[in-house]
């Protein structure tokens, strides 16, 4: 039996903020950190806490179904007081590693804001080196409304951009596993190589004595 959405479950954290003394709350949340290929993508949004604003639905986006998710981002995008979506590439993953490139896209979402926030919930439990008052949240895009919104934004943003990475390398199947590590994406990288887009730190072991993945005229 699907649970029903509680918004009093959701907003705990923000309404905790709220009744503090923050107006503007930002949730932030990355997707993507696990892939063999593309970016990772975070997002930041402020949206309005009033009762008749609230999006019912919004939760973490690994919960909600793909169109549902679709749907829930246009509301998001459409409602939000200010949103920010940024990537870093699969390049700048291996020059700095994963963590350090998710903390450096996070923190660009919070400063592309077009609102300052007075708190930034971020999901996980590292700092990301801004110079306003941070809530940590494991979990938080299942917990706090505000960060299961960034991770819908996120999730819906990537999955587009992966598919029109499959139109560009169809070899690899993107469009279906997202650049995830399953087991059609790993035979398709031993018999066609890496392409611009596989992160070479993930793939070290897969790869070997193979070309470039460009599309072959075969």
């Amino acid at each position: 039996m699907k649970r029903q959405w509680n918004a009093e479950e959701k907003l705990r954290f923000e309404r905790e903020m709220l009744a503090a003394y923050a107006q503007y709350i930002a949730g932030v949340d990355e997707v993507g950190r696990g892939p063999l290929a593309g970016p990772v993508v975070c997002a930041a949004v402020i949206l309005p806490l009033d009762e008749a604003s609230l999006i019912e639905g919004v939760d973490d986006s690994k919960k909600v179904k793909e169109s549902e998710r679709e749907r829930l981002a246009a509301l998001i995008r459409e409602r939000a007081i200010a949103y920010s979506v940024c990537e870093e590439s699969a390049a700048a993953i291996d020059e700095i590693n994963i963590l350090e490139a998710t903390k450096r896209c996070m923190k660009r979402c919070v400063e592309q804001l077009s609102v300052v926030p007075d708190v930034v919930f971020t999901d996980g439990n590292f700092r990301i080196g801004i110079d306003l008052p941070q809530l940590n949240i494991v979990k938080g895009d299942a917990l706090s409304y505000s960060i299961g919104a960034a991770s819908i934004l996120a999730k819906v943003y990537r999955d587009v951009l992966m598919c029109e990475y499959d139109a560009q390398y169809p070899q690899y199947g993107f469009a279906k596993h997202k650049g995830y590590g399953t087991a059609a994406h790993i035979a398709a990288i031993r018999e066609y190589g890496l392409c611009p887009i596989h992160r070479k730190t993930f793939t070290k072991n897969l790869s070997a004595g193979r070309g470039n993945g460009a599309p072959q005229n075969t």
